[in-house]
């Protein structure tokens, strides 16, 4: 029957319910809710950020985390999730300018002294230290080597096996921001080289690929029959980096659960395993996923819905 036909789920929440409920209390300028989440989150660092990333994007279009700070100003949570909605702020007005177009400085400014604000009154929070790096790239030249180094080592020292930490250095080394494919791809092999068994790390290089498949797809003005782009996810490294992905996070794990902050990880290892055609690694992956989804990846290469279910058929994998 047709209700029993497979249809994957591109849940923004990545299936964290007490997230959807908060953000529906955004909508109508109840900023208690957002406290009581985040209080209950503790420290949980991976829960924390998830959820404050999406919190942030969600208060960036109204004066919801104001009105928090205007009750509570000495709020830890409150300068944490301003900290995160200020630099979606200032990343919204980026992309609404338009790539290579800067945007007025003490926009960028103000997210970062927010950051520093946020870090000061939550010493112990990885989570300003993570928005910090990120607004950094909206500096034209960037930021000064040690300036960098240092807020990267306040982060590491807090959460060293961060995902989104590294993501955010990784997307600072790329060659749409302030480095190079060399320098991206050094950055995250040498993560993914330190990490324990069981860490996500090492998904950073797929990150990276996605990264490099963006700039050429960029470059070739959408043109997909451009050399090169073609193998770009079938060739020796992109395969043997795909299964060593695999070996080393997913065969090393010991809780299988898949919780909603690592969700966007597991769908890039995915997504590199289906067009590597790594079907040993590919089948078990979207087995784990089941329907659940997130628009990137796949988005860079199709459309996320028919790709997702495409993948599924390819392999067999049933529902």
């Amino acid at each position: 029957m047709a209700r029993d036909r497979f249809a994957p789920e591109f849940d923004p929440d990545c299936g964290d319910v007490p997230l959807t409920t908060a953000r529906q209390d955004i909508v109508i300028g109840r900023w208690q809710g957002l406290r009581e989440l985040l209080r209950a989150t503790g420290p949980d660092w991976l829960a924390r950020g998830h959820r404050v990333r999406a919190l942030a994007q969600a208060c960036a279009g109204s004066s919801t985390v104001e009105s928090w700070l205007a009750a509570e100003p000495h709020s830890g949570d409150a300068l944490v999730l301003r900290a995160a909605t200020e630099t979606a702020r200032a990343f919204n007005l980026a992309i609404a300018a338009g790539r290579g177009v800067p945007i007025d400085q003490r926009r960028v400014d103000a997210a970062v002294m927010a950051c520093l604000h946020a870090a000061e009154a939550f010493v112990d929070d990885p989570t300003p230290w993570i928005s910090l790096i990120s607004v950094a790239r909206l500096y034209p030249a960037g930021v000064r080597r040690q300036e960098l180094g240092r807020w990267w080592d306040e982060l590491h020292g807090r959460d060293p096996y961060s995902v989104e930490g590294h993501l955010q250095i990784l997307h600072y080394y790329s060659s749409r921001w302030h480095g190079s494919h060399g320098l991206m791809y050094d950055f995250a092999r040498d993560a993914a080289g330190v990490a324990p068994p069981g860490c996500a790390l090492p998904v950073l290089v797929q990150y990276a690929r996605v990264e490099e498949y963006r700039a050429a797809s960029d470059a070739a003005e959408g043109r997909q029959t451009s050399v090169g782009l073609g193998q770009h996810w079938k060739n020796d490294g992109a395969i043997s980096d795909a299964r060593r992905t695999w070996q080393r996070w997913i065969m090393g794990r010991t809780d299988h659960t898949v919780v909603p902050g690592e969700l966007r990880d597991l769908n890039y290892l995915t997504h590199a395993a289906c067009h590597a055609g790594l079907a040993e690694v590919a089948v078990p992956l979207l087995r784990m996923l089941d329907r659940r989804g997130t628009r990137t990846p796949w988005s860079y290469t199709g459309d996320p819905e028919q790709q997702f279910t495409k993948w599924r058929k390819d392999f067999k994998v049933r529902a």
